[in-house]
């Protein structure tokens, strides 16, 4: 337990003194949130606050830019740099130590969660979620899936100058297409079949169903089997295709 506790403590200290990762995977999101809600964050919509749904699609942005991009970033940095392959002599688990990295983007996604709520609430008027238990799991399945994807992408990119670069190209239309940013109802056709299959379109259905609309998760069979089904797929890529060793030194 105390190697356990002493990786763990290791992640998230390395995560807060890198200036740029803060920056870019932690405080980005609730920034952008506060400049959409600033612009749009007026009036209510079915009488739920705009503000309410501009936290929920925000929120689901943080879970995919800090479970697929930040993982993907510091798995793909730390393997160039030889530091995975130094970890695989040391008496840490590899399994243990890829599990605990995905537990250290799980508590930066709760701490974005928390951190974009208190600014909904406390300065647009946004209300606290109708479903507490329901929007965290929606939360906690949206991050597990997400980080599966960022093991993924970890596999699959070979460059750690490309890795920010590729992640952005994903991450950022992935969110305009999906909702995070606002409605997507006027969508051309082409665009709306390609969000219909993306899996933060149905993270969002989730987090909007269970902050804003007051339903439960379970309500959603068809967005939790999307969700499910993709990080399941990063997963499969991951254990096939994920390596230790440098690739380009």
């Amino acid at each position: 337990m105390s190697l356990v506790w002493h990786q763990l403590k290791a992640e998230q200290l390395t995560f807060w003194r890198n200036r740029e990762a803060a920056i870019f995977v932690f405080l980005f999101p609730p920034l952008l949130f506060v400049l959409l809600a600033s612009i749009f964050g007026d009036g209510t919509e079915d009488g739920v606050p705009v503000s309410s749904y501009l936290v929920a699609g925000l929120m689901g942005y943080a879970v995919a830019n800090t479970a697929l991009g930040g993982l993907a970033i510091t798995l793909v940095v730390r393997r160039e740099y030889a530091i995975l392959k130094r970890l695989r002599s040391t008496p840490l688990p590899p399994a243990l130590y890829l599990g605990l990295a995905l537990v250290s983007s799980l508590i930066v996604v709760a701490l974005q969660s928390v951190t974009v709520i208190l600014l909904g609430v406390l300065l647009f008027d946004a209300d606290l979620p109708e479903r507490p238990g329901s929007f965290l799991l929606a939360l906690l399945l949206g991050a597990l899936a997400f980080a599966g994807l960022g093991l993924a992408a970890a596999a699959l990119i070979n460059s750690a100058e490309a890795v920010a670069a590729v992640v952005n190209v994903v991450i950022l239309p992935m969110s305009f297409l999906s909702g995070s940013f606002g409605e997507t109802d006027n969508l051309p056709r082409v665009l709306e079949l390609v969000a219909n299959v993306l899996p933060l379109t149905y993270l969002i259905e989730l987090v909007l169903a269970t902050y804003a609309e007051g339903e439960a998760i379970w309500e959603h069979p068809l967005a939790i089997a999307v969700v499910a089904a993709w990080g399941a797929a990063g997963y499969l890529v991951a254990r096939r295709r994920f390596g230790w060793e440098p690739r380009e030194r």
